[in-house]
């Protein structure tokens, strides 16, 4: 598979802040890839770069093979949908769409009708006076009728109740798979877009610290249970993300190989269960620099339980 956007030993700073360090990664042609990581990780910025809007202050960014900063050709095939997108005051709902199909030459105008039937938008409102969720709504039918080679979604669903959330969940994977494009989900509601995923990018402080096909990720980590001194042994012999223990009982989270490994847990005695994508996220994110790789249990009173 070809990579649709690129960087390349990419590092962002702002002043004394470096938000991207020396961040290598692509995203593949025709996959749907979550962007994920704590508030500040630095996602934002890195949606930026792709979308033309910085300038790295070093190392190199390629969209459609091209730096994407000022170039139309790269742009136009570029939908970038953000956190609190703004429109001019003056804007109705149908002024937004009709500036979008001006602006993506793939746009879909029977796809925008149908969603904003689905989400029930009222096309001749203005969108200043649209509640948090509807204005949030627009920006996802602009997303997705915009049909761009490389659409960017970050936090796409701020106001949307669970039913809005799974309307856009479910068209997204209907048109994807009908018009398949590189998708780039940023989002904090990671069990609800995990079924969508097809890789995972996990950034923290500014570094990637996760960057995988999610098939493979579903199956590399489980929850291990029992003794201190058993869950201990385990852990020693394969790689501790997370761990608490209260009295003489311990619960961690264990980068593993496959099923053989699983089965040692059983074996000896561990509870073992399955580790979602969210819980790994979860465990990797929480683990400071310095303890990245090593293997130690502390009190639970000392570490923010797993979820």
């Amino acid at each position: 598979m070809s990579a649709v956007a690129t960087l390349s030993d990419v590092t962002m700073r702002f002043r004394e802040h470096t938000a991207l360090d020396g961040v290598t990664t692509a995203f593949e042609q025709d996959a749907i890839t979550g962007l994920l990581g704590r508030n500040g990780a630095g996602k934002t910025t890195l949606m930026q770069l792709l979308t033309g809007h910085r300038v790295p202050t070093r190392g190199r960014v390629e969209v459609l093979g091209s730096a994407p900063y000022e170039n139309d050709a790269v742009l136009r095939d570029t939908c970038f949908i953000k956190e609190g997108q703004r429109y001019p005051d003056y804007f109705r709902v149908t002024d937004a769409l009709t500036a979008a199909s001006l602006l993506f030459p793939r746009w879909d105008a029977d796809l925008a009708a149908g969603l904003l039937a689905d989400f029930d938008l009222p096309s001749k409102r203005p969108i200043k006076k649209l509640s948090r969720g509807m204005t949030s709504a627009v920006g996802i039918v602009i997303g997705l009728a915009s049909r761009a080679p490389l659409t960017l979604f970050d936090e796409p669903y701020l106001g949307l109740d669970a039913v809005a959330r799974q309307l856009f969940y479910d068209r997204l994977i209907a048109d994807y798979a009908e018009h398949p494009r590189t998708v780039v989900l940023s989002t904090h509601l990671i069990e609800e877009i995990a079924p969508l995923l097809e890789h995972v990018l996990l950034i923290d402080r500014g570094r990637v610290l996760l960057d995988a096909d999610a098939e493979s990720l579903r199956d590399s980590a489980v929850t291990v249970t029992g003794p201190g001194d058993k869950v201990l042994a385990f852990a020693r012999q394969h790689e501790l993300l997370h761990a608490e223990s209260l009295g003489g009982h311990s619960r961690a989270v264990v980068r593993v190989d496959g099923a053989a490994d699983r089965h040692a847990a059983s074996a000896h005695g561990l509870g073992v269960e399955p580790t979602n994508l969210q819980q790994l996220v979860v465990a990797m994110s929480l683990q400071s620099p310095a303890a990245r790789g090593s293997v130690h249990l502390a009190p639970s009173d000392d570490l923010e339980e797993v979820s």
